[in-house]
């Protein structure tokens, strides 16, 4: 009777075993299924925790919420109001250095004095020939992987990376070659119609002029009469060498 029963039990085990290792292979029908779909579940669930607490850089994403906190009204005498989302998710230092220098008046009746058709058009200058700047120190590079598309907002600088100062310029065509080489704190997202509009020149005959710039939450309404030009910053407030303009 024992050794009957020991058999039987030698049978059952046997028989358990052989199921278990048909389920795990994927036999036994849709339950091999069933288990496969769970097991790659949860090694995907897996995964993810694993990218969370890892060092992975993760990009910034290509778009953001639009903030009027975040959102630089440039009125041009081209024909209108350009609307910039401000990036300070990539940017910071730069995003607060334009807010600075706008809430200051600094970009009020300064003229864009390099316009490269197909390129882009550089601003920014108190001097108005590419070598002028702000009192304010110049700023530390922060390269990011943001493209330098159609509409995007670039900081210009010389030869340094961590010369930039308030020079920016807006990308007319793509131009990739730019990216990481310059520090993108925004992109148009309304106006692009009077960036088009901008005169040409290297600099222009009759240059387009910065109207009013203004941070949008701040509520100002749109100028549209053209206003004295600022007065340039003192001399020895500038930094030293001319503003080397992206290449084409």
């Amino acid at each position: 009777m024992r050794f009957t029963c020991a058999l039987k039990t030698v049978a059952i085990t046997v028989a358990l075993t052989a199921s278990g290792v048909a389920f795990a292979q994927g036999g036994g029908g849709g339950q091999g299924e069933d288990f496969k779909k769970a097991e790659t579940a949860a090694r995907a669930q897996e995964n993810a925790k694993s990218l969370e607490g890892s060092d992975t850089p993760q990009l910034p994403p290509a778009t953001v919420p639009v903030d009027p906190q975040n959102v630089w009204d440039l009125d041009l005498s081209s024909g209108g109001r350009v609307r910039v989302q401000l990036r300070p998710d990539i940017a910071p230092n730069h995003v607060e250095r334009i807010k600075t220098l706008t809430r200051e008046g600094f970009y009020n009746g300064l003229k864009f004095h390099r316009v490269i058709p197909g390129f882009m058009a550089q601003g920014g200058d108190p001097k108005g020939d590419g070598t002028g700047g702000s009192p304010l120190p110049d700023l530390k590079a922060e390269f990011n992987p943001m493209p330098h598309l159609r509409g995007t907002v670039s900081m210009a600088r010389a030869q340094s990376e961590d010369s930039a100062n308030s020079q920016f310029f807006i990308v007319l065509l793509p131009r990739m070659q730019l990216d990481k080489k310059y520090t993108v704190f925004g992109r148009v997202i309304e106006g692009m119609q009077y960036v088009d509009a901008i005169a040409q020149g290297e600099p222009p005959a009759n240059p387009t002029v910065i109207l009013q710039a203004s941070i949008e939450s701040d509520g100002k309404p749109p100028v549209t009469a053209p206003v004295a030009p600022a007065a340039p910053a003192a001399p020895d407030a500038l930094p030293s060498g001319a503003l080397t303009p992206p290449a084409q």
